[in-house]
């Protein structure tokens, strides 16, 4: 058997030092916004290259208090990239916002600056571009066009680490919005999320928005929410940061392996790109008999896993909307065709060369 993700790989060699930062938590009772929560926020906020970063439950959350804290609310509309996960458009529904869909560049993957500012319109107050599946979009564009007409929230949910332009994901617009669900390339023990900006203001709101819109004890500013990240997640984070850089090292070399053994093949593989771009949060192919080449790997114990499926334009959730398919072809191609091999720090060489054999004797069958 080929895990999809393998978590217990990355975490056995660590499991020693993981304990006992939890067991350093739980000894001080430091569960909620302690000293852990503050370092790690200090060290994420280093790393990312930002001034601030906010510590919160999860990465839903991240993006939902970034646009409350950024002043989206209802009238608005916000851009969003017709291929992601449902958070980033459900967070601008859940501020009271429009989400408006742009199709993604058929390359990346990731939002076509071109088609997101050409739905512009004076309603719109934020772009959400995503880096998906660990690919750093290069934003540079949608900032420059944003200066005094709208905000741009990076989605970086699955994109720990990556960089374009020369900045890191999470740097580059006004609020990053990230996810640690544990198969994130930073990924915790259960749920969390961080924002990170250069904007003391945007911060201060954000830490009021997570803690009941707190300004200090008993003072209340806001009516808010208990969106609060906790000390033993902070604890495991703060380790695993150390390790991130390695972990994405890791996850390129194996895209690098997986591209040579499947040189030849019918699939669309990644793109390639300067180093440090991509940081491989999944290894997404296409191929246009995605559904039987699935079904064909998980006979020979082989995992795999679909991101995503449906386009948001497609799913049922947003059907008031009024789009139809057919209006985003290059989303509604990736949804039919994307197939996400195993990817995770720890993956061998052996096991990428028996995904790629099972690839090559599917395609030989003429299933």
């Amino acid at each position: 058997m080929i895990k999809f993700v393998d978590l217990w790989r990355a975490h056995e060699p660590l499991w020693p030092r993981m304990s006992s930062a939890i067991e350093s938590v739980v000894k001080r009772s430091a569960f909620i916004l302690g000293g852990e929560v503050k370092s790690f926020e200090e060290e994420f906020a280093a790393y990312c290259g930002t001034k601030h970063a906010v510590a919160v439950d999860n990465g839903t959350s991240a993006l939902e208090l970034s646009l409350r804290a950024l002043g989206v609310g209802p009238g608005d509309e916000v851009i969003v990239p017709a291929m992601t996960f449902v958070a980033t458009a459900s967070s601008v529904v859940m501020v009271g916002a429009k989400p408006v869909m742009a199709d993604v560049d058929p390359e990346t993957y990731t939002i076509d600056p071109e088609k997101a500012l050409g739905k512009v319109t004076p309603r719109t107050k934020a772009v959400i571009p995503v880096h998906l599946y660990g690919f750093a979009v290069d934003a540079s564009s949608l900032v420059e066009a944003s200066r005094g007409r709208f905000f741009v929230l990076e989605d970086a949910c699955q994109a720990h680490g990556a960089a374009a332009g020369g900045k890191r994901t999470g740097a580059a617009g006004a609020a990053g919005a990230f996810s640690f669900y544990p198969s994130k390339n930073l990924g915790c023990l259960g749920d969390g999320g961080m924002v990170t900006t250069q904007s003391g203001e945007v911060a201060a709101k954000i830490r009021m928005l997570r803690n009941y819109g707190e300004a200090r004890k008993y003072e209340h500013l806001y009516v808010a929410y208990n969106r609060r990240l906790d000390g033993i997640q902070a604890a495991v984070l703060r380790l695993k940061l150390k390790f991130l850089d390695s972990w994405n090292e890791e996850r390129r070399k194996a895209a690098d392996l997986y591209r040579e053994a499947l040189k030849g093949t019918e699939l669309k593989l990644p793109p390639e790109t300067e180093p440090g771009r991509h940081v491989y949060y999944v290894f997404a192919v296409l191929s246009h008999r995605r559904d039987r080449l699935a079904q064909f790997l998980g006979e020979k114990g082989i995992e795999t896993g679909i991101h995503y499926p449906f386009p948001l334009h497609m799913l049922p959730l947003f059907k008031d909307l009024g789009l139809r398919e057919g209006e985003f072809p290059v989303a509604e191609r990736i949804g039919r065709e994307t197939l996400s091999l195993p990817m995770y720090p720890g993956i061998t060489a052996g096991e990428i060369g028996e995904v790629a054999a099972a690839i090559r004797e599917f395609e030989r069958s003429g299933s």
